[in-house]
Parts: C-alpha cells; sequence; structure tokens
C-alpha cells in the first residue's frame, strides 16, 4: 500500500494546538477592547477567529510549501477550525480537570 497521500495524525494534532493557542492569545487581546467585548460573546470571538485563521493558515502552509491546494483541504481545514475553536473555548479546563483527576496526588510531609 502506498501512503504518501496521508497525513501524518500527529501533523494534524499540533495543527490544532498551534491554531487552539493563536486563537487564544487573540481572543484574549480581543478582550481588552471593551467595545468589543460588551458587544460580542467570547465564545462566537473563539469560533469567527477559528474559521478565518484556520482555512488561511492551511493555504499559507500549501503555498510555503508549494504543494497543490486541493478542494478537501479547504473543507478540512474548516472542520478543523470548529475543533480548533472547542479546544481554545473549553479544552485547556477540560484538560486540567482530567489531569486533576487522574493524576495521583501525593501527600506531602511523608
Amino acid at each position: 500500500m502506498d501512503f504518501t497521500g496521508f497525513v501524518d495524525v500527529s501533523m494534524v494534532v499540533m495543527f490544532i494546538g498551534i491554531m487552539a493557542f493563536i486563537v487564544s492569545v487573540i481572543t484574549e487581546g480581543l478582550k481588552k477592547i471593551t467595545w468589543l467585548e460588551s458587544r460580542v460573546p467570547t465564545a462566537i470571538t473563539v469560533i469567527i477567529l477559528s474559521l478565518v485563521l484556520c482555512p488561511l493558515c492551511m493555504v499559507a502552509a500549501m503555498c510555503w510549501l508549494k504543494q497543490p491546494i486541493a478542494w478537501y483541504m479547504v473543507f478540512a481545514s474548516f472542520i478543523a477550525a470548529f475543533i480548533v475553536s472547542l479546544v481554545a473555548m473549553e479544552g485547556w479546563g477540560t484538560i486540567t480537570k482530567l489531569a486533576g483527576r487522574t493524576i495521583p496526588k501525593t501527600e506531602t510531609g511523608k
């Protein structure tokens, strides 16, 4: 079997993580604008940022790698945008909650 057309899963996870970080940082910066913060909910801001930045970064990466852009890549970037927005909104808190429940707590002083 020829697997040259498949994308490495670690690259997808890395893309989602990096994009979630970028979206989180930009959202925190935009929350400092009181006019925007009072009129647009943070969740909408995150979703819009994700829907704009994910396809844009995918196109930029494909241009940088000098690879052709297919329709399914653009479609996949929009699906990834919703995953990125979920991670940017809820993911970090969920990860810390899960880590707090699963990582055994050590008793100090013994």
